[in-house]
């Protein structure tokens, strides 16, 4: 088979039309009317076979969206290509899902040989996506994030729990594999779990393991990911997404690092480093009931904020260079200056990971030509909107001039990555704690 296609669209005739087609062409078609049954076939064998390459999804359904099942998929399968059907009148919207994840959107009605060679390229740029390794190692020449990695170094030997703060796509997880690279750990595994892909029902057998019989499906005894952690590193991805009941669980595991197998009464021991990642504010979710505190002071041993990608420009086009690096074949292509000033000017609110795919996509769009031009990247961006300001390019790559609310935020960011409380950070920026909260919330920091 060429590749595992999943099809998601309320149209029957699409569905049809879609399936037929693909399949006939090579690849493995798996198609639903709706985005519920989608997602129930992924929870199926989430950690199994049931992984698809590219995901096709309809931008307009009901009672769940397409934005919104793409979300959920990203959860389940981060390296999944999502490609957006939609509509003439619901381009813009189409645009928007790009921003937040999606590779590119495919406008109906759209023919055979179209949609043939429209998959074709999008199939291509997945295999590059998912064969680079250009990410594998952080990249940056900006003073926040390098304070916060020279703390995580500080750290990475020290039995401390971590918790990793910052959007979706900034890159905590190479964070979190910095830090166990350099502890003491390093020989042993480090096993990631993401809490946000499953169901409470799913996610204690996930981390602490079954016994055969302990409930329908169990069909034998499955060791969890904290045994198979054991005497590594165990990293718990958004974090904040975990369920209540879990929560609990989870806390008594922290405190004793005992823990007990779904099904079984007997007590276990794991000797396991815990770090833990959120995308979310996790002290207003406390104040809102919909986070223990006790499990996020148990979790904030030492704290890490890594920087949005739009405050730290510098780093834009190192990134960008790297990732063509990574998928290049033969000479590598250069990117004009007009593409330039468009990464440079644009907000990335996808973060590194929209950079990544951005650059992907454009590697594949220029082929043989040896130079990356305005037109291989995604119409917002090379027509500059959404943009945070005008920049040049400068010989190493860097803005010419930031906002005075984007270097207040930077500062308070790194203040805040190299003390050890919200005090302290408030007593060096020589401001109440009130006030600080206020920028906190203002920065989302």
């Amino acid at each position: 088979m060429k590749g595992r296609l999943l099809i998601v669209d309320d149209e029957p005739h699409i569905v049809k039309t879609m399936s037929i087609g693909l399949t006939a062409l090579g690849y493995d078609v798996a198609a639903f009317q709706e985005a519920e049954a989608a997602l129930r076939e992924t929870d199926k064998d989430l950690f199994g076979e049931k992984q698809y390459d590219v995901a096709f999804i309809d931008l307009m359904m009901f009672p769940m969206n397409g934005i919104t099942l793409m979300q959920e998929l990203h959860r389940r399968m981060p390296d999944l290509t999502v490609v957006i059907i939609t509509a003439h009148g619901t381009v813009d919207t189409a645009v928007a899902a790009m921003k937040l994840g999606a590779y590119d959107y495919l406008q109906k009605p759209f023919e055979l040989k179209e949609l043939a060679d429209f998959v074709e390229r999008v199939m291509k740029s997945h295999v590059l996506h998912t064969s680079s390794h250009a990410t594998s190692e952080i990249i940056t020449q900006n003073p926040t994030y390098l304070g916060v990695l020279r703390m995580a170094e500080r750290v990475a030997n020290s039995p401390l729990t971590v918790l990793i703060e910052g959007e979706t796509g900034t890159g905590k997880e190479l964070v979190a594999d910095f830090i166990h690279k350099r502890s003491d750990r390093a020989e042993n595994p480090i096993v990631k779990l993401n809490c946000a892909a499953l169901s409470s029902e799913l996610i204690e057998s996930e981390l602490f393991g079954h016994v055969k019989g302990a409930f329908t499906g169990a069909l034998k005894d499955r060791v969890g990911r904290v045994e198979a952690a054991n005497g590594g590193t165990l990293f718990l991805d958004e974090i904040g997404e975990i369920p209540p009941a879990m929560q609990a669980k989870l806390l008594r595991f922290l405190q004793s690092r005992e823990f007990q197998r779904v099904g079984e009464n007997e007590t276990r021991y794991a000797d396991v480093r815990i770090i833990a990642a959120t995308n979310r504010n996790l002290e207003e979710a406390i104040q809102r009931g919909e986070f223990r505190e006790d499990l996020f002071y148990r979790l904030s041993g030492v704290r890490l904020l890594i920087p949005p990608l739009r405050l730290r420009r510098e780093d834009i086009l190192p990134l960008a260079e790297a990732f063509v690096a990574g998928v290049s074949k033969g000479a590598l292509p250069e990117m004009s200056e007009a593409v330039r000033a468009a990464l440079l000017g644009y907000e990335w609110r996808g973060n590194v990971r929209e950079l990544e795919n951005t650059m992907l996509r454009a590697t594949v769009l220029a082929g043989n030509r040896r130079t990356i031009e305005l037109e291989d990247l995604p119409a917002h961006i090379g027509s500059g909107s959404s943009n945070v300001g005008e920049y040049s390019s400068s010989g190493n790559g860097m803005a010419a001039l930031r906002s005075l609310e984007e270097v207040e935020r930077d500062y308070i960011a790194q203040v805040i990555s190299r003390t050890s409380s919200l005090e302290e950070a408030a007593r060096i920026l020589k401001i109440d704690s009130a006030t600080l909260w206020r920028k906190r919330k203002k920065y989302s920091l």
